[in-house]
């Protein structure tokens, strides 16, 4: 399928790092949209592409698509709207990323600039692997999930969906952290984390 408009879902600070990576990566800008369901939003630019209006009966049918909001719920369920549509999710890799060749990356995840992908890591759809964050071998990243800048994942980690891991936060090789789990910025996970826990510090102590 030739896909000839890509339109970026949510124009907020996300909106243009992806924007850049794209442009990076030698997109042509008049390829790209800006959709935003927030009237304030509407008519303000980014990389002098104008943002334009969201709503419930907007049809993205057969046209290509990038969810561009950091909640992972929210994203998710975006992107599984726009996609039951027949609109299709577009992976972005800044060109400055480490992408290994084994490595997989499913549908409409975002690779920034910086990050490093192992051998064998598996990222399944809607995950944002941010500037400068490391997801090393064997890893399994489940849908979803933000690996926030400068944060690290150790070999054969494993990540559940929608999990949220803060910025420069680090995890131990062969943890599993379980779905909606969220780990604080620069904490140092040494062993497996239950679902929808929140952990922080060094080492990291669940505190809900």
């Amino acid at each position: 399928m030739s896909i000839e408009r890509i339109f970026l879902i949510g124009a907020g600070g996300h909106a243009m790092v992806v924007m850049d990576a794209m442009l990076c990566a030698g997109q042509d800008p008049g390829r790209i949209f800006l959709l935003d369901e927030s009237p304030a939003r509407l008519g303000e630019r980014i990389f002098d592409r104008p943002v334009e209006r969201l709503g419930q009966d907007t049809d993205l049918s057969s046209q290509g698509f990038h969810v561009c909001i950091g909640n992972n719920a929210a994203r998710q369920r975006i992107f599984e709207r726009f996609r039951a549509s027949g609109a299709v999710p577009q992976t972005v890799v800044h060109p400055a990323s480490v992408l290994a060749a084994s490595a997989t990356v499913a549908a409409g995840s975002l690779i920034a600039a910086r990050a490093v992908i192992g051998p064998m890591a598996r990222l399944e759809a809607g995950v944002i692997v941010n500037h400068g964050a490391v997801v090393d071998h064997e890893c399994h990243v489940g849908g979803f999930c933000h690996v926030a800048p400068g944060a690290t994942l150790g070999g054969n980690v494993r990540l559940g969906k929608r999990v949220l891991l803060g910025a420069g936060a680090n995890v131990l090789p062969g943890v599993a952290i379980g779905d909606d789990a969220i780990i604080g910025a620069g904490a140092a996970v040494t062993a497996d984390v239950p679902a929808q826990a929140t952990y922080v510090g060094v080492p990291a102590r669940r505190i809900r």
